[in-house]
């Protein structure tokens, strides 16, 4: 069964929990600064299991030496993951390349999340759209929502590019997309809600788009809210590390 497309008998926003590796370790970042890292766990698998123990179906997994790196690094946690626990993974972090892309898929990745690969080389991720269809490569849409045009940010988020966020999600649409992960990436790590603003608009000009919340996301009420306005998934990360939201308060969306 692919991750974005199982039949159910009630429809519900799907919560995924991120996991993001440095140096093999569980971290997490704020604002995309590598200087601000944080370690939750020297095993990312421990934390993947427990995520597992409380029902979640679906897991983020996202490889930042990888995204520094320009190419793809821990894979092998991907590979340990996808073979040690049932969870649906979406991965991200520096693919850059057809061999990169294979290497993922092939240590279990369900799907793959493409950012700046989107950005700086279009035309291989429209090719992998072209091969593997839109319901395993998924669009990164990360900006900056309070500058002007909300211009999309990549490597890392590192740079910002000239694309506005708005054409470049319905061009990739127009290529075959049909799901993105937006991160806010002035909330990621900050504890202070979603931008709920941001989400709406992009659902109002994109109406049948799957679109998945990151950034921000701090409590109950705010998956509550992401749900009403019509997110197909949240991301949640530090809110789960820090206790903010428990495992056990998310039942009623499994």
């Amino acid at each position: 069964m692919l991750f974005f497309e199982e039949e159910r008998e009630k429809t519900y926003m799907r919560i995924i929990p991120a996991i993001d590796i440095i140096g093999g370790k569980c971290v997490r970042l704020t604002k995309g600064d590598y200087e601000t890292k944080k370690i939750y766990s020297e095993n990312p698998l421990d934390v993947a299991k427990s995520f597992e123990d409380a029902g979640i179906q679906y897991v983020h997994l996202v490889d930042l030496d990888g995204a520094k790196a320009k190419h793809i690094v821990n894979y092998k946690i991907l590979e340990q993951i996808a073979s040690k626990t049932s969870l649906k993974i979406d991965f991200g972090g520096g693919l850059k390349t057809d061999e990169d892309l294979h290497i993922a898929f092939n240590s279990g990745a369900r799907q793959v999340t493409g950012g700046s690969i989107a950005v700086k080389n279009p035309e291989v991720f429209k090719g992998w759209l072209n091969k593997y269809g839109g319901t395993k490569i998924v669009l990164g849409a990360d900006c900056n929502p309070h500058q002007k045009g909300a211009r999309i940010a990549f490597n890392g988020w590192q740079e910002e590019s000239d694309l506005e966020l708005l054409p470049f999600i319905k061009d990739y649409i127009n290529k075959g997309v049909r799901y993105v992960i937006c991160t806010d990436i002035s909330k990621d790590g900050m504890l202070e809600g979603p931008s709920l603003r941001l989400y709406g608009d992009i659902l109002e000009h994109n109406k049948d788009l799957k679109l998945v919340a990151s950034g921000g996301i701090t409590s109950i009420d705010d998956l509550n809210a992401l749900e009403d306005l019509g997110c197909e998934g949240a991301i949640i990360g530090k809110a789960l590390y820090e206790g903010n939201i428990l495992l056990r308060d998310l039942e009623t969306y499994g």
